[in-house]
């Protein structure tokens, strides 16, 4: 190979697969290579900070059951997206593809491997999602978080590297600050775009059952839905709670850092950056997937002892409100879980798996 290598990127359209292409994007771009995104008209919104040299949006389809149309109607739609990806990919002159998962990459991921590029799969879960699932036989190299992954068999083709995580979460590490016994603790709420009602639904009663001496001294970040904001607004109020409440947080990773707990979902990339930081938290993994995979994520984090997993249907206010008050009032226990989540860190994911994916860009 003469020049430098073009690569090409694939992501689904959701912050969970779109962050670590995003965070390898910028490490390749740093090695000297041409880096392309190709992804749906969905995950071009996401793809806010991509430093590619450019994105390219074809149609795909998702991967769920349907009627007997439906089924046509997906198969059509995603030979269309196969055709548009093997044109991009040969317009690029791309060397190799990195799919992400999620299902805007299964029409790039047949496109590369009927082009006879290496495919190199990146898996962000526990349990190997239905795209990279469908992509497995095809590829190259498989990227993992997990030294053991559910439903992946392909021992060979595993190199555990981490998730990548954004720069800005790199930026964000310090040591973890434990609460004194009098001071006020910080308490980080955010759920994403599919746990947000939740939390806004079942905080304000958690919160309310806390004792006074913990209530008092809350310091709350919390994540709210537009359409939430002013009733939640109005419950933290009434309970005497400092709350400083957004639908959005643009810098969720130096409030990550400055808080003593976290509640939230348990998505891969969520995981991983309460690893890289060192943050104690209490997960609740998003009911009814398929594959449980926030679950399985949530507890290897907990394996490690830096979390607590809990069932959505068993995070009632009783049991909520006595776990937070039980580790607010053990910071001893708080900092054993910033260095359980700690231990599980990999900081340097994305030079990792910059390295697998440049050895086989030929």
């Amino acid at each position: 190979m003469t020049g430098s290598p073009v690569i090409a990127l694939t992501a689904g359209g959701t912050g969970g697969h779109l962050f670590p292409a995003e965070a390898l994007a910028a490490e390749l771009k740093d090695r000297g290579t041409t880096v392309h995104l190709i992804t749906d008209a969905r995950g071009r919104e996401y793809a806010s900070v991509f430093e590619g040299d450019a994105i390219h949006v074809v149609q795909s389809e998702t991967l769920r059951r349907k009627s007997i149309g439906g089924m046509f109607a997906m198969i059509r739609t995603i030979i269309g997206g196969v055709g548009e990806s093997r044109q991009i990919l040969r317009t690029v002159g791309a060397n190799s593809l990195v799919a992400f998962g999620g299902y805007p990459t299964v029409p790039p991921g047949f496109a590369a491997a009927s082009l006879k590029l290496p495919l190199i799969l990146h898996e962000q879960n526990a349990v190997i999602g239905r795209a990279n699932r469908m992509l497995a036989s095809r590829a190259s190299k498989i990227a993992t978080c997990f030294d053991s992954v559910s439903k992946l068999n392909a021992p060979t083709k595993v190199t555990v590297t981490g998730n990548p995580v954004r720069p800005s979460v790199l930026d964000a590490r310090t040591p973890y600050d434990v609460p004194t016994t009098e001071g006020p603790l910080k308490l980080l709420v955010f759920g994403g775009s599919q746990g947000a009602r939740f939390f806004s639904d079942a905080m304000p009663d958690i919160l309310a059952k806390l004792p006074e001496n913990v209530r008092s001294r809350l310091v709350l970040t919390q994540q709210c839905r537009p359409e939430d904001m002013a009733r939640v607004e109005r419950a933290y109020a009434d309970l005497g709670i400092s709350a400083d409440l957004s639908p959005f947080f643009t810098d969720l990773p130096q409030r990550l850092s400055a808080s003593h707990l976290i509640i939230g979902r348990a998505g891969a990339s969520t995981v991983s950056e309460l690893a890289v930081l060192g943050r104690p938290s209490i997960l609740i993994p998003l009911p009814g997937s398929l594959d449980q995979d926030q679950m399985a994520n949530a507890k290897r984090l907990e394996t490690a002892g830096g979390a607590i997993a809990v069932p959505q249907v068993d995070f009632t206010p009783e049991f909520a409100a006595k776990t937070i008050a039980d580790l607010f009032e053990a910071p001893d226990r708080l900092a054993a879980m910033a260095d359980g989540a700690l231990s599980a860190g990999k900081p340097d994911a994305v030079q990792a798996l910059a390295d697998l994916v440049m050895a086989h860009a030929i």
